[in-house]
């Protein structure tokens, strides 16, 4: 963890449909990113909140442009991709990032990022916001979109 958590006050948005987009590897960890997205949303009151599972990481950015296309406002794209014996890793992190930065773009919907890139399951654990926790990833990711659906909004 470097440098500290921006503080930022949770402003209402009930009419945004967001939904959020898990990997299914390593489900337990997942299911954590997932809960601290749901809870962000609930303090913003967002009405409609999809959890939408998909294969892995990789499949994120498609299934994010699929949203998009069924008329979502935001999604909170949540995974992890744990460092292996090969460059899989550096492959997958590497398209799974650039995959959802070039949807949020073509769209100009914003796509929150928390997608854990851990070398061990030790650095997941550590953020993904399960009691114990340093950091809590998922919730994070969705006060990320819940600002820029703000900062839309006032344009």
């Amino acid at each position: 963890m470097t440098g500290s958590v921006p503080q930022i006050k949770i402003r209402k948005l009930p009419s945004a449909k967001v939904m959020i987009i898990s990997s299914s590897w390593h489900l337990d960890i997942c299911n954590d990113l997932v809960a601290g997205a749901q809870r962000a949303l609930e303090k913003a009151s967002v009405a409609t909140v999809k959890v939408q599972y998909v294969p892995g990481s990789f499949e994120i950015p498609l299934a994010a442009q699929f949203a998009f296309e069924a008329g979502f406002d935001a999604v909170v794209a949540v995974g992890l991709v744990l460092k292996g014996e090969t460059p899989h890793f550096d492959y997958v992190c590497q398209g799974v990032t650039q995959g959802v930065l070039d949807v949020s773009l073509k769209y100009g919907k914003p796509i929150g990022f928390g997608v854990l890139m851990c070398n061990d399951l030790d650095q997941a654990i550590a953020r993904c916001g399960r009691e114990g926790s340093k950091e809590d990833k998922g919730y994070d990711s969705a006060i990320a979109v819940i600002e820029l659906l703000h900062l839309k909004a006032n344009e």
